[in-house]
This record gives C-alpha cells, structure tokens and sequence, in this order.
C-alpha cells in the first residue's frame, strides 16, 4: 500500500482532516505533516486577538497521522467501508504552543499492535525541529457488525 492511497482511505474530510502529508509509513512508525492555516474556524475565539491552536486539536492531529495512518498500513486491505476507528486514550504534554500557518510534523512509533488496539509514542515538532507536544496515544479498530 502506498502513501496516497492510506491518505485516501482516511476517514476525514476538511475542516476536520489533520493530514497533509504523510511522507513514510513501515511497520512501526509514520511520519506526516500539516499546517494550520490561518483561516481554520477554530482561531476566531482561541485567544481573542493571539491565536493558538488548542491543544485538542494538536492531539487530533497525532492521532489521524501518528496512529489511524499507522494503523490503515498495518490492517492493509482488510481496512475498508466498514471500519471503525475508535479513539481511546491520550497522555499528551503541551510544552510549546503552535500558532496560525504554522507546519507541524508528526512522528509516531508503535509501541504495540494487538487485538484491534493500537498503541503508539507520538511527537510533534515544529518547523524549527522544537517538539511542541509529545505523547502517548491508543485507539480501537474494528469493523461494523
């Protein structure tokens, strides 16, 4: 499976994908990026006149590159129309905020994969190569009955 098509089989639509680009996936980690653009809704009120991006959405952000890019790679072709992809949990820290039009990129590694739940160590660096969140992230995926 290639990049483009793990990309396409991503389970999001703008305003709500998080992924820009997703420039390696093997067996045990991803690699992607994406750059909050100014006019994303979500700065209008997140500061009143200074701007940052919630940390929700920094959190989104590591789990649709770092854990469902992940994940649509290791499930391969069993991965289609009927999946769910379920977040479960998130240790996150926040050590640096991110600002509008700022690109970010995402580096996950696998700590397990097993019974349908993913579990990886996600960080996010911004683009002067400063990690701006770090963390740990798992998920459920499982198909519809």
């Amino acid at each position: 499976m290639n990049l483009t098509d793990i990309t396409a089989k991503l389970p999001y639509n703008k305003p709500f994908l998080f992924v820009d680009e997703l420039l390696q996936v093997d067996e045990n980690s991803t690699v992607g990026t994406f750059t909050y653009s100014e006019d994303l809704d979500f700065y209008k009120g997140h500061f009143k006149d200074n701007p940052v991006t919630p940390g929700v959405i920094l959190t989104e952000t590591m789990a649709q590159i770092g854990l469902v890019c992940l994940g649509i790679y290791l499930l391969g072709d069993a991965f289609n129309k009927n999946t769910i992809v379920a977040f479960t949990s998130a240790d996150m820290q926040f050590l640096k905020p991110v600002y509008p039009n700022e690109k970010v990129t995402v580096t996950s590694q696998k700590l397990f994969f097993r019974f349908g739940k993913l579990k990886c160590n996600v960080v996010m660096k911004n683009e002067n190569g400063q990690e701006v969140c770090t963390g740990i992230l798992s998920g459920m995926i499982t198909n519809k009955l």
